[in-house]
């Protein structure tokens, strides 16, 4: 199983120093990728509740975030080898002309490094910025990326949907890897799943963010939604978020009621071959909200530490 980390891109710790040397850091021991999200901004009064917290507020890291496909325009010129992933870049803000050669030049910086992952997005304050309709995204979704498709692989690029219409143009330039940059979607509904199978995308860009039943359930989905369609399972891989929560003292009376990816590194690690057992491809570990972020420098020894249970 590959093995990925998302970059110090928000909070106090969103600096150049830090991401240069997490970045530098995570290529000489070996990892197979790097990642950054995006966020537009964080609304004081979110029209949308914050999904991942009991109140629905926004963490106070969202108040400073970097641009993401800047930022690994910049990873590109000091890396030589590791991935560069968005986890992910919300589609629908986008133009999808001015998209798609973005990613695509930095593909060509990179020398075939990028992994585009897309979501629909969640906060409607955003999509009042992006001055986007918070409804039909789906079917907005669709148009997206069957844009994003045409710019990369045809030679005259015309499309005429509902919501974008590209008039019969030359695009340039085209990425290096064939016959696209790799797609992942995002996102936990049915639609998300045939929708990558429905498109040819590369696979599911998960989050783990409860149970495992719900992970494996979600794998499950992906396998149906490809047989249904007869297409082959094994072509849509998986790439998942995790969030570790590192623990110093192990409370062994506490280990059935732990969620997932929270613990020591041991019990995590535990987390990491169960994740691995399932079929996962490509995990990712992510610290930007766990007390162990404030010191960036323990980001690289700790994915050390737990990268031994998924290789």
């Amino acid at each position: 199983m590959k093995v990925g980390l998302v970059l110090p891109v928000t909070g106090e710790q969103a600096t150049r120093e830090n991401i240069t040397q997490v970045a530098k850091d995570a290529e000489n021991e070996g990892f197979d990728s790097l990642w950054v999200f995006e966020r537009l901004l964080s609304p004081l009064h979110p029209q949308t509740p914050y999904p991942a917290t009991p109140d629905g507020s926004l963490p106070a890291g969202y108040q400073n975030v970097m641009d993401p496909l800047q930022t690994l325009g910049y990873l590109a010129g000091i890396t030589e080898r590791i991935a560069l992933g968005t986890s992910i870049i919300d589609m629908l803000f986008h133009n999808p002309v001015i998209l798609g050669r973005s990613l695509a030049t930095l593909d060509i910086v990179s020398k075939g490094r990028t992994i585009c992952g897309l979501g629909l997005g969640w906060s409607k304050d955003e999509y009042d910025v992006s001055n986007v309709p918070f409804n039909h995204r789906g079917e907005r979704a669709d148009e997206m990326i069957d844009s994003l498709k045409r710019i990369w692989t045809n030679d005259v690029v015309e499309f005429d949907g509902h919501y974008y219409h590209i008039p019969a143009s030359k695009i340039g330039p085209k990425p290096i890897q064939k016959p696209h940059i790799p797609v992942y979607l995002g996102g936990f509904s049915p639609n998300v799943f045939s929708r990558i199978v429905k498109y040819d995308l590369n696979g599911w860009l998960g989050v783990l963010a409860g149970p495992f039943e719900y992970l494996q359930n979600s794998v499950t989905s992906i396998k149906e939604s490809a047989k249904k369609a007869n297409k082959d399972p094994n072509n849509f891989r998986i790439i998942l978020l995790t969030y570790p929560n590192i623990i110093d003292s192990k409370d062994s009376s506490d280990q059935n009621q732990r969620m997932p990816m929270s613990g020591t590194v041991e019990q995590i690690g535990t987390d990491v071959e169960k994740i691995k057992q399932m079929g996962i491809d490509h995990i990712v570990f992510g610290y930007n909200f766990a007390p162990v972020y404030k010191d960036v420098s323990n980001l690289i020894d700790i994915t050390k530490q737990l990268s031994k249970f998924a290789r």
